[in-house]
């Protein structure tokens, strides 16, 4: 069996908004190389194979749609409906080549939530969903199977995350709401004002160097983005919906955490020693790829994006594109991971390059 990895794609409505103007929330532009992608792996040699395809959080980026043209952290299970079907109908491609890959044999999906796409905790979104694929989509927060776990990771990131058991809470008329981290409010209210005239502000890394950047070339925007985000801080305090979300108020030590994506080698590691049937850990939500083999053999992945990654890293000398994805060979029979890759996906044409291969 092969298990298929992918992560952070943050799908919206679609490259064009319905007058004809380019989307600038929209961060996913890969539709046909996602379509190539499924196309590799469940035709010609492989479509018998068994094909467990992951897809590990934000895949759809639910945080940073409106509801009827208002930007609102109200969500209920109506609205989250209202944004599937618009992102279902931003990407048809995309959704009906899911649909083509699950109708071959031996294949299926699974769909591990995360941050941007927690509104798939709704049974209704999450029928919406499986509908467009044409089959029955398993959701989950962690997979665990045949000595591989999955998870997005944004759990371990405070500002990111709230408890499982806080994931509702009532809302106005005693709806039942998400209950939103602060990171996921900045994303709804603050982030499409900034992204209207810094649209690539969400994506580069690191973002602390960007940061930096900005106060010594870009001052009047650093300025900007300063006072715009206090003063958030401080107007939102005295708004009557604060009271709906438990995580709402955020002290300055929080607030610098927004400028870091760490590196979660220790995360990785803090599971597998308390999951000793675990041999792969693999992660995503950080944007960024990585690898470690740590001195019992196990190992930890992290499978990247396939959104476009501006880079401030200058030992790296470019803006970061390849669309990486973690692929597992397991014998199912035995129970026993074969082999673990981390690929990048060229296309149909040189369909994959590895940059990390190892066997356990």
């Amino acid at each position: 069996m092969l298990m298929l990895v992918l992560s952070d794609f943050h799908l919206g409505r679609g490259k064009f908004l319905e007058n004809g103007q380019i989307n600038l929330l929209e961060d996913f532009d890969e539709d046909e190389k996602f379509v190539e992608f499924l196309d590799h792996y469940s035709t010609g040699t492989y479509y018998f194979t068994d094909v467990h395809l992951v897809l590990n959080g934000d895949i759809l980026n639910l945080i940073q749609l409106d509801v009827e043209g208002i930007y609102t952290h109200l969500l209920d299970e109506e609205h989250i409906c209202k944004m599937v079907k618009d992102i279902i109908k931003g990407h048809p491609v995309f959704f009906q080549n899911l649909r083509k890959f699950l109708s071959r044999p031996n294949k299926k999906l699974t769909y591990v939530i995360g941050n941007h796409d927690v509104g798939m905790v709704f049974d209704k979104a999450q029928a919406l969903f499986s509908e467009a694929c044409g089959e029955e989509v398993f959701f989950t927060d962690q997979l665990v199977s045949n000595g591989v776990l999955v998870e997005h990771g944004h759990r371990f990131e405070a500002i990111n995350a709230v408890p499982k058991a806080k994931t509702f809470i009532k809302g106005p008329e005693d709806k039942k709401i998400l209950n939103l981290p602060w990171a996921s409010l900045f994303c709804i209210y603050l982030l499409p004002k900034l992204k209207v005239n810094r649209p690539h502000l969400d994506k580069v890394r690191p973002i602390s160097l960007y940061i930096w950047w900005a106060l010594l070339n870009d001052f009047r925007f650093f300025v900007y983005i300063s006072w715009i985000v206090i003063a958030y801080i401080i107007r939102t305090q005295f708004r009557p919906y604060g009271k709906y979300n438990k995580n709402f108020k955020i002290g300055l030590k929080q607030l610098t955490k927004i400028a870091i994506h760490p590196k979660y080698e220790k995360f990785a590691k803090r599971v597998l020693a308390t999951r000793p049937d675990v041999k792969i850990v693999i992660m995503g939500h950080t944007h960024i790829t990585e690898w470690r083999r740590f001195k019992d053999g196990r190992q930890y992945f992290n499978c990247g994006t396939w959104n476009h990654v501006p880079s401030m890293d200058r030992t790296l000398h470019k803006n970061i594109t390849d669309l990486h994805y973690v692929c597992i060979e397991i014998n199912e029979k035995k129970g026993q991971i074969k082999n673990a890759y981390l690929n990048v996906w060229k296309g149909k044409w040189r369909p994959f390059s590895e940059e990390i291969v190892t066997s356990l």
